[in-house]
């Protein structure tokens, strides 16, 4: 006996259809459901390309068996907005713009690039150019009395915004918890646990500069550059490999600070599990 399609929740309306009506995508690792009539909406795109082909077995699905895509998948809401009703609505402050044209060439959607093409406009005023650019994410424009810096900056540094005539000055703050079990009589049996999670607190454009891929936005996506988050957090769980990037942009260590607690590990036992929160300030001239 067939066993029914995982990646949908809703048999086709055609006979000839191979997909369900309603699909499930994963990009990126991040799930999207919507209807096949909206995948190909936009005759000649990608996804179009994907979803009228009779071959289903051709597409890649991931371990739930959910048609996957490997994408951006935080930036594809706005592509899935766009094949629903043909408008590009974006936050009052979205840094991402250089980076979602590239995602709307790459999933073949004219009509999407040309509306994100223009440098600059009246309702989004961060412009394409200082986007295409993950590191600095600064724009010229971004709220006329804002930083006058911020607007000289490209011209300070004509080959980019890594020479160390473009870079700003400005505090970058790391944070991570630790903890590791202590065994009763020597030091020799005690269990350090690895770092959970490395977070990154100072003003965006910084900390986009400084760790670029390898910074996770996804718990405040719209940040503005020139605004300061303490949300964001890196992929990577080594400290001196964030260090090293720290010291490779000209930052250096100006206070750092840590606080710890001890608790048993067992009522029965007198192990005890040390956990401490540490945090490391840096700054550049």
């Amino acid at each position: 006996m067939a066993l029914a399609d995982p990646a949908g929740c809703a048999k086709g309306g055609e006979d000839n259809n191979p997909f369900p009506d309603i699909i499930e995508l994963n990009v990126g690792g991040q799930v999207y459901i919507t209807r096949h009539p909206t995948l190909v909406s936009v005759p000649g795109s990608l996804l179009w390309e994907m979803f009228t082909q009779k071959n289903v077995r051709s597409l890649a699905r991931d371990s739930k068996g959910r048609f996957f895509v490997d994408r951006d998948g935080f930036l594809f809401r706005y592509i899935l907005d766009f094949m629903r009703d043909r408008q590009l609505v974006l936050p009052e402050h979205f840094p991402e713009r250089g980076r979602l044209q590239r995602e709307a060439e790459y999933f073949m959607l004219p009509e999407l690039v040309k509306l994100l093409a223009p440098k600059l406009s009246e309702q989004n005023s961060l412009g394409d150019d200082p986007c295409q650019s993950d590191p600095e994410e600064l724009s010229p424009g971004a709220d006329t009395g804002r930083s006058l810096a911020s607007a000289a900056l490209p011209s300070a540094a004509p080959g980019g915004a890594g020479g160390a005539e473009g870079r700003r000055a400005g505090f970058i703050t790391i944070g991570y918890r630790g903890s590791y079990t202590l065994g009763r009589d020597s030091q020799t049996d005690a269990k350090f646990r690895r770092v959970a999670r490395i977070m990154v607190c100072g003003k965006t454009s910084l900390a986009k500069e400084v760790f670029g891929d390898t910074l996770n936005e996804s718990r405040d996506p719209d940040r503005p550059p020139e605004r300061y988050t303490s949300r964001y957090y890196l992929k990577f769980t080594f400290l001196e490999q964030a260090f090293d990037k720290l010291a490779d942009a000209g930052f250096h260590m100006v206070a750092c600070n840590s606080t710890g607690t001890c608790a048993f590990a067992h009522e029965q036992t007198d192990d005890r599990i040390w956990t401490s929160y540490t945090e490391y300030v840096f700054y550049r001239e």
